[in-house]
């Protein structure tokens, strides 16, 4: 496999934690206009819009110590929207049909951002 510059994978992540908070926003949209799914919706539109945020601050950190802790609100945040995920399943707000995908890339997302955090650790 060809090795990708850290600057190239960074600006990929980036594009890709971002494309992870505007599918929140359209599953949010997409939601019953019920109470309950409206307040679920907002914790995953929160935690899922902190993951592209936070993970885009890691990038501009100046010290490895700050570069640590964006990473490790990155993972906080995705699995917490894993959880917001779940629920809307197991309440029966959604199929699971419906989130799959987005639940996928939550985790894919929590095994980079984990996977740096502990390399960054160990340096």
């Amino acid at each position: 496999m060809e090795r990708i510059e850290k600057s190239e994978f960074a600006e990929y992540f980036r594009k890709r934690t971002k494309k992870f908070v505007v599918d929140n926003i359209d599953l949010f949209r997409s939601l019953p206009k019920t109470e309950e799914a409206k307040i679920i919706g907002r914790q995953l539109l929160r935690c899922s819009s902190s993951v592209g945020s936070n993970y885009r601050a890691a990038c501009r950190a100046r010290l490895q110590a700050e570069f640590h802790s964006k990473l490790s609100i990155v993972v906080e945040e995705a699995d917490e929207s894993v959880f917001w995920m779940e629920i809307l399943i197991d309440s029966n707000i959604v199929k699971p049909g419906e989130i799959n995908g987005l639940m996928n890339e939550a985790n894919e997302i929590l095994k980079v951002v984990s996977t740096a955090r502990k390399s960054v650790s160990n340096k």
